[in-house]
């Protein structure tokens, strides 16, 4: 004989009717026997609440209650199959929805956020999806995001990490030297449009970074992971810097010092340029000065290479050769 369950408080009451209504608007449907399991109540007493529901509400414009006013549901499908359908809401409808269009790129971005280790349980993902598709003031556009190179490596790794297995890959290393490496998946990371593996390097014997467009032929392989990410401790910045690197002097707008705080090495000097008002004057590391390309292109305007000269020169030509195909394409439409 099934044990029957203590009689409800007056708060008991309230917090279960409370609970109730969001736990029904969040479904289109749902069973008197699924819902009463779900919050562990009497069957009859879940008939009850929603009784109670359907006769609930609040005033209109008229300080009265309107049919309008209130929660309504399917009675036939309530009295008759026991399945609960909300056909009405009340005190949400008027609420700031996302467009259909808000809600389109709030879904094309969970699509890419799938492809990722961490959120390899896509479960809460899809939901979260459906909702937001629900909720939009409008249907959202259907749509897919495109895949690329990266996001088949992105797929790559995550199925790695939920099978706690090692990857291989030849990668291009920024001083142009390519290598086969085995390496732990430990995290992904990105910065502005660049996606980064961090993973116990096995070549290297140590925590190493690498970026996934230079990464080819990544396979997952049958090795078990050396290392978890409770293991060893990742650095707090992405870049690490190396007994190889060179120092290259900056000059650098202060409002910008944040995004290059990767590449100043620790305890170097930051000196305020008076005479220049809001322009710091410090260092950073590269693996070589090619690599300056990337950083100033990024902060254009506000970031200026000065010393050493070789580093001025790389840039300069860089700028120089880019600066001319310009010129070359408006001589061809003369």
């Amino acid at each position: 004989m099934a044990e029957r369950r203590k009689p409800m408080q007056a708060q008991d009451k309230l917090a279960f009717l409370l609970a109730l209504v969001p736990y029904l608007m969040d479904r289109d449907r749902v069973s008197v026997a699924e819902a009463a399991d779900h919050f562990g109540v009497e069957q009859e007493q879940l008939r009850d609440a929603v009784r109670l529901i359907a006769v609930s509400g609040i005033p209109g414009e008229t300080n009265a209650y309107q049919p309008g006013d209130l929660f309504d549901i399917a009675w036939d499908d309530f009295e008759e199959n026991d399945q609960i359908v909300l056909t009405h809401q009340v005190a949400i409808d008027d609420s700031p929805r996302f467009s259909a269009r808000e809600a389109a790129a709030l879904i094309a971005g969970l699509q890419y956020l799938t492809a990722l280790p961490e959120n390899a349980d896509r479960d809460a993902i899809g939901s979260l999806m459906a909702k937001l598709a629900r909720g939009a003031s409008a249907a959202p556009s259907q749509l897919a995001v495109a895949r690329s190179e990266t996001d088949e490596a992105l797929a790559t790794i995550r199925d790695a990490v939920i099978a706690g297995v090692q990857v291989e890959f030849d990668y291009l290393s920024s001083r142009g030297e390519r290598e086969r490496r085995r390496v732990d998946p430990l995290r992904i990371e990105s910065v502005d449009q660049d996606w980064y593996l961090r993973g116990w390097d096995h070549l290297r014997t140590a925590i190493r970074t690498f970026r996934l467009d230079r990464i080819d032929d990544l396979v997952a392989t049958a090795e078990p992971i050396t290392y978890r990410p409770g293991d060893v401790k990742l650095p707090e910045t992405l870049f690490t810097g190396t007994d190889d690197d060179q120092l290259v002097t900056v000059d650098v707008s202060a409002s910008a010092i944040r995004l290059i705080e990767d590449y100043i090495p620790e305890g170097a000097e930051r000196a305020e340029r008076a005479e220049r008002g809001g322009i710091i004057r410090t260092s950073v590391r590269v693996a070589h000065f090619h690599g300056l390309k990337r950083l100033v292109a990024g902060l254009s305007g506000v970031l200026t290479v000065l010393d050493p000269p070789e580093a001025r020169q790389v840039v300069a030509g860089w700028a120089r050769a880019g600066a001319e195909r310009y010129t070359g394409a408006s001589d061809l439409h003369r």
